[in-house]
């Protein structure tokens, strides 16, 4: 048998795409940047880039949420994370369809991350404008609006269907994991926790329900010692994520 030649199989090009998740005015949006570069000069997609020689998939992911976007992420290979210190970031799938990018034959490994509150992204890298769009309106229409305000244009490459599938992930994952405190604040009020639910699930939740399943599930939440009026009316208990991992009961998303 002769020997394994490298050199007989073509090359091709790895790149990491990201999607960046936060609730911003009780909505779950999605980051997005205009491309800068051909292809799809002028484009919507989703921030990434190809990965340098030196990098591994982690290590490029961070990096290029951090050129185009300016926001950081928890070190690789970190678990769930406590809320509040930057974005939580981990392997989504990888995509290898041998026409997803015109230039060349590109394997993409996507990410998720998720984040808090996120305030307006500063563009950067190969991106000449960056945004949150909400994710409703791009999972709807597989697009964003163009330059002119208008027109819809649709996300570049394959990335409608990356975002899709990183929806779906933080939809499912919230049911059985704390993923969900990774949208709040260090401290958070169980209204605040239910709005995330909501934004990430697009459905309203009975309140007391929901009170009663968080407070009741073990290592779920775990109280602050305050209170807060920070969403107005009477002062509500604050909390802290209490640092289980898995949800015993799960939080069932309801049926739509």
């Amino acid at each position: 048998m002769p020997p394994y030649d490298p050199s007989a199989f073509p090359p091709f090009a790895v790149t990491v795409d990201l999607v960046v998740l936060t609730v911003r005015r009780d909505a779950l949006c999605a980051l997005v940047v205009r491309r800068g570069e051909p292809p799809f000069q002028g484009r919507w997609a989703l921030p990434g880039g190809f990965v340098r020689p030196d990098e591994d998939l982690d290590t490029a992911a961070a990096r290029e949420l951090a050129e185009e976007t300016g926001l950081c992420v928890h070190e690789p290979g970190d678990p769930v994370p406590a809320p509040g210190a930057g974005a939580h970031l981990e392997q989504l799938a990888t995509y290898g369809d041998p026409e997803r990018d015109p230039r060349m034959r590109v394997v993409s490994v996507a990410h998720l991350a998720l984040a808090p509150d996120l305030p307006a992204p500063r563009p950067g890298g190969d991106a000449n404008s960056v945004r949150w769009a909400p994710v409703g309106e791009l999972l709807k229409l597989g697009s964003v609006l163009g330059r002119d305000g208008e027109a819809l244009v649709p996300l570049a490459f394959d990335h409608a269907r990356i975002l899709s599938d990183g929806v779906e992930r933080a939809r499912s994952k919230i049911e059985y994991s704390s993923l969900a405190t990774a949208f709040c604040p260090p401290e958070f009020t169980v209204g605040e926790l239910r709005r995330v639910y909501e934004a990430v699930w697009g459905v309203a939740l009975d309140p007391r329900n929901f009170h009663r399943k968080v407070t009741g599930t073990p290592g779920f939440l775990v109280p602050a010692g305050g209170t807060t009026t920070r969403q107005g009316g009477r002062p509500a208990q604050l909390f802290r994520a209490g640092g289980a991992t898995l949800l015993n009961p799960p939080m069932l998303r309801p049926e739509v």
